[in-house]
């Protein structure tokens, strides 16, 4: 069904309402600020539903500019996929639109806004217009004690000539797409952000997450930041990661540390089983004590919070997948990414196969059809590259074999290469774009049509 602009709330009550307001958010006692939301919280309301359900999300728009609501991860057709670019209408200034579709597939979804920003740092993802989705199914075990919402976030970003990006590649990583001569054009701007919080708190503002010796916590991660990859870990413990983007891995496994980047979430349980005060955090030191982490507190201790190092800070989707042969694709789509510095003064732009967005008709699927996307990033920095729509599954990462770790979103890191398997099983446009805002904003997406 498509979305129904409706001035009026008739018909059936929404099963979820949503208002795109202005707002202020307290990080610290401090530190207030001023962003849009949505229904005055950040994140917004948890919309939680069944899978299969027949939602409808009554969208009310406060501000004076249209505005999008991307339903991250669904299967849902275009019209309501809140995207542009692929013809969803928006939701008029001081209007309301309403989405309806099926909650499907089951797992950790998100919704968030999807409005290009460009300049102005007060728009699209630059501000709290972002909320968890969970579609429940009904065969969830449930086999833990206590669940827990962690989107991470950072605040006021500005433009710097300064690389945000501090995760600097390990030297003995390959490099499979690094060109023979390096680019010597200076840089462009960044995007950097002096406030870090997890949820709408920074470390030691807000509450505690209180648990108990024995308990078997499930984490759902969010990175809901519009410019960087975060690694986290827990200090004395380690997390048992069990899905990634929502969708089950094949072989769970404990890691010291998860490596998340925009758009991407990650659940996982960690067993409570070294009482004390610990911090859950960014690896970096900056990012961390400038906000990004949040206390975990044993009943019955009181002393102050711990921050320990990880040993193993080393993260690799491939461990969680499984060794099995791939289906030949009907088709293999080679998509090369290429960066055109701005210099000091002025932006970068990114390139898709030699060209910023629009590709016309370039990209085409036919319906059914089984199609190998191999992403060449032949740039200095990593990229969550986010198909709308679709799960693929991943085949290969720098040359590393894997079969049958499903996600939506994925981290193709600088000079790195990835082959993703996916069926064109959702008709219609469907965007393709890195989730960095800046990236996206200047040329990096793309449109697959199907035939």
């Amino acid at each position: 069904m498509g979305a129904t602009l409706e001035p009026k709330a008739t018909g059936r009550a929404a099963d979820f309402t949503l208002r795109i307001a202005p707002m202020m958010v307290e990080l610290a006692p401090q530190v207030v600020l001023s962003t849009i939301g949505y229904s005055g919280q950040v994140p917004g309301p948890l919309l939680r539903m069944r899978e299969g359900q027949r939602v409808t999300v009554e969208v009310v728009n406060d501000t004076d500019v249209p505005e999008y609501v991307h339903w991250h991860g669904l299967f849902v057709p275009s019209d309501v996929d809140g995207a542009e670019e692929e013809g969803t209408p928006p939701a008029p200034p001081h209007g309301r639109r309403r989405y309806q579709f099926v909650a499907k597939p089951a797992g950790s979804r998100w919704y968030h806004s999807h409005t290009e920003a460009m300049l102005d740092l007060h728009r699209g993802a630059y501000t709290g217009q972002f909320g968890f989705l969970m579609i429940d199914s009904a065969n969830d075990p449930g086999l833990y004690d206590q669940e827990v919402f962690l989107a991470l976030r950072e605040w006021q970003p500005f433009l710097t000539t300064v690389d945000p990006d501090e995760e600097r590649p390990d030297p003995s990583d390959p490099m499979p797409e690094k060109p023979a001569t390096p680019d010597l054009r200076p840089n462009g701007l960044e995007i950097s952000a002096p406030l870090y919080s997890i949820n709408d708190k920074m470390l030691n503002a807000g509450d505690p997450l209180r648990v108990r010796s024995g308990q078997r916590i499930l984490m759902h991660l969010l990175n809901a930041s519009a410019s960087q990859i975060h690694r986290v870990a827990l200090s004395g413990h380690s997390f048992q990661v069990i899905a990634l983007d929502g969708n089950t891995v094949p072989a769970p496994q404990m890691v010291d540390v998860i490596e998340i980047a925009p758009g991407e979430r990650v659940d996982a349980i960690v067993e409570m089983n070294r009482p004390g005060v610990w911090i859950l955090g960014a690896l970096r030191n900056v990012a961390r004590q400038s906000g990004m982490g949040i206390v975990v507190e044993y009943a019955d201790q009181k002393q102050r919070a711990q921050w320990l190092p990880p040993q193993k800070a080393r993260w690799d989707y491939t461990i969680f997948g499984k060794p099995s042969p791939h289906p030949a694709p009907d088709q293999t789509i080679d998509m090369v990414f290429e960066k055109v510095p701005g210099g000091p003064h002025g932006i970068n732009h990114w390139l898709v196969n030699g060209k910023e967005y629009p590709h016309e008709r370039e990209f085409v699927f036919r319906q059914g059809g089984r199609y190998r996307l191999v992403f060449h990033n032949r740039s200095d920095d990593s990229h969550p590259l986010h198909m709308h729509r679709h799960l693929f599954e991943l085949v290969e990462l720098n040359g590393k074999p894997t079969a049958g770790i499903k996600k939506d979103t994925v981290i193709v890191p600088a000079f790195g290469r990835a082959a993703v398997d996916l069926v064109a099983d959702q008709p219609g446009l469907t965007l393709f774009h890195c989730h960095i805002q800046q990236h996206m904003d200047y040329g990096f997406k793309a449109l697959f049509r199907y035939a």
